[in-house]
């Protein structure tokens, strides 16, 4: 398991629920995927885009710029991931 800063519902940034933090189990890379130890994430004007225009349900995981190590073979990489997958910002691999 990993721990993850997620939202469920477009609260202001002042409220605590606004961001909790969750457990997620570690992603299996696909054929075409890299599994990345995050270190560090940055927010950009995406994040507030989509966690305003959200209307709730299940917690999701924003952040979708990162910089880390790949597991497997210990190079560092910085990315930019898409906004049809979960976001980065979670701790640990």
């Amino acid at each position: 398991m990993q721990r993850a800063v997620a939202y469920g519902a477009s609260l202001p940034v002042e409220d605590d629920e606004s961001r909790v933090d969750i457990e997620l189990p570690v992603p299996l890379p696909g054929p075409h995927d890299l599994l990345v130890r995050v270190e560090a994430v940055a927010v950009n004007p995406v994040d507030c885009k989509r966690r305003n225009n959200d209307p709730g349900g299940r917690f999701k995981v924003l952040g979708w710029d990162a910089a880390g190590t790949v597991v497997a073979v210990g190079d560092e990489v910085h990315y930019a991931g898409g906004v049809d997958r979960p976001g980065t910002n979670e701790s640990g691999c």
